[in-house]
């Protein structure tokens, strides 16, 4: 006759045939996808959700700069065709991410130093910070912008970069190519080539095609679009408006100043696609955010990430509870879940923001949530 096993054996034995059956699937590189009850060494769910993720950050303009300089100094256009400075969330490093889909970097270009053209899968936008001679020849539309004006080097669209005008300009770019790279799409071309005489011809310049203030004659009055020009150039997969001036943002802002605003945000107002109401690129989109002297917004919430650029003002955030400083020319990430408020720090001047937002590709996704808190403290579902 038997005996009954002990419990404490068949509780050995079960670890340590669980433990054979986790040795087997990690060898395979497989994941068990179940939560046990004993211990926490095999807490899968755990597991599953520990990854790499963003974190609150704010990178110091003051930091940048100087380190602009030496690059300058020391990486000359003979050594590399591009000289920027991206910037790494520590909670994704080393992935070149500022939050998960997007990055920005920061570009000084020295007096009159035009780089070769290139394309890329990636979309991205250079929004000026300093110097009136920064230069984006793209898809034939040469390009001279200032502080404020943002320009779009859109997905497979050829595009160069440089100043012209005889001084040094710094700009900043936002690119979605964490989020490009994360789905193996990202490629990038170097061989620019035109038709001359019926045979290719590889070139270092783009050739002009496009007045030079195409955008603006074209698509620079909101509500009104030509129809006999093509809205579909460089392959019709962004706005085809390339440059968005300072001036006409500023002057939106300035008009809208008295008005309530959104309590979660101040007063944005967004860059669009004036071809179709929607945002100018299909991944990400890009906002200026004005928070009027003394303006503290009420705690809002959104999965989407959010890169914030204060191009006018200094203040401060409080994300996830956190106090962070910020001033002129500075990034902050806001990862997406974050629980975040602003505060002009000025009672007298207003605080500007630039803003870039991965939504659209969450919303066509139909991932996108939005929360607020009114002065109460309840829980609103703002979308």
């Amino acid at each position: 006759m038997s005996m009954a096993q002990p419990a404490n054996d068949t509780l050995t034995n079960k670890k340590a045939a669980l433990k054979g059956l986790y040795d087997a699937l990690y060898e395979k590189n497989m994941f068990p996808f179940w939560a046990t009850s004993e211990g926490v060494d095999h807490d899968e769910i755990k597991q599953l959700m520990a990854t790499s993720k963003a974190i609150p950050f704010v990178w110091s303009y003051s930091d940048i700069e100087p380190l602009l300089q030496r690059a300058a100094e020391l990486v000359t256009m003979d050594d590399s065709e591009r000289r920027s400075l991206i910037l790494v969330n520590p909670g994704l490093a080393p992935k070149r991410a500022s939050v998960s889909t997007m990055y920005t970097a920061y570009r000084l270009n020295d007096p009159d130093e035009i780089m070769p053209p290139h394309k890329h899968s990636p979309s991205a936008i250079r929004f000026g910070l300093t110097g009136k001679g920064n230069f984006t020849g793209v898809e034939g539309e040469d390009v001279v912008f200032g502080p404020g004006d943002m320009v779009l080097t859109p997905n497979d669209a050829w595009h160069n970069h440089g100043t012209v005008g005889g001084e040094q300009a710094v700009n900043l770019s936002v690119l979605d190519l964490p989020l490009v790279e994360t789905l193996h799409a990202v490629h990038f071309d170097h061989k620019y080539t035109e038709m001359v005489d019926g045979k290719e011809v590889e070139k270092k310049v783009q050739t002009a095609r496009y007045p030079s203030d195409y955008s603006q004659r074209i698509y620079g009055e909101g509500g009104l679009m030509p129809r006999f020009v093509d809205h579909k150039r460089g392959g019709g997969l962004s706005s085809p408006m390339y440059v968005y001036r300072w001036e006409k943002m500023e002057a939106v802002l300035d008009a809208h100043k008295d008005w309530d605003g959104d309590p979660h945000e101040g007063i944005v107002v967004d860059y669009v696609d004036p071809s179709t109401g929607g945002p100018v690129f299909r991944t990400i989109n890009f906002y200026a955010q004005m928070l009027r002297p003394g303006e503290k917004t009420l705690p809002q919430r959104e999965t989407a990430s959010l890169l914030l650029a204060p191009f006018r003002g200094s203040g401060h955030s409080i994300i996830d509870g956190k106090r962070y400083d910020w001033n002129q020319f500075d990034t902050i990430a806001i990862p997406g879940g974050s629980w975040v408020e602003h505060v002009n720090g000025s009672s007298s001047e207003p605080v500007i923001f630039f803003g870039a937002t991965d939504a659209p590709t969450q919303k066509a996704l139909l991932l996108y949530k939005r929360w607020g808190r009114n002065q109460a403290g309840d829980l609103l579902r703002l979308a």
